[in-house]
């Protein structure tokens, strides 16, 4: 069988069509959902801080904002309430990061 032959727009159209792949997509990497916290301390928010805060044995801003859903400024002023409510306790009073326990009455 004599070889085929192919014109030149043949050859091309074969050059171009075969092996072709589609570049590369880079990435735009992993994008973190954004948090809705809450700004304000609802009323059923609070009730729910006031019954539940008291029972964790950690309690810190960071601690509040997963839990609760509220905004680092509103667990901020949440520990300072309860603090000065008698319900919690500090354990660590420092500027930057105040970490506090369950406050426990001990029977004496």
């Amino acid at each position: 069988m004599p070889p085929k032959t192919q014109t030149k727009a043949q050859k091309a159209a074969a050059a171009t069509a075969g092996g072709k792949k589609t570049k590369k997509k880079w990435s735009k990497g992993k994008v973190k959902d954004k948090a809705q916290h809450a700004v304000t301390l609802e009323q059923a928010t609070y009730d729910k801080l006031i019954k539940d805060v008291s029972t964790y044995k950690l309690i810190t801003v960071s601690v509040l904002v997963d839990r609760m859903k509220v905004n680092g400024s509103v667990a901020r002023a949440a520990l300072r309430e309860l603090e000065a409510m008698g319900t919690i306790k500090p354990v660590v009073s420092h500027s930057k990061q105040m970490t506090y326990t369950r406050a426990v009455n001990v029977a004496e």
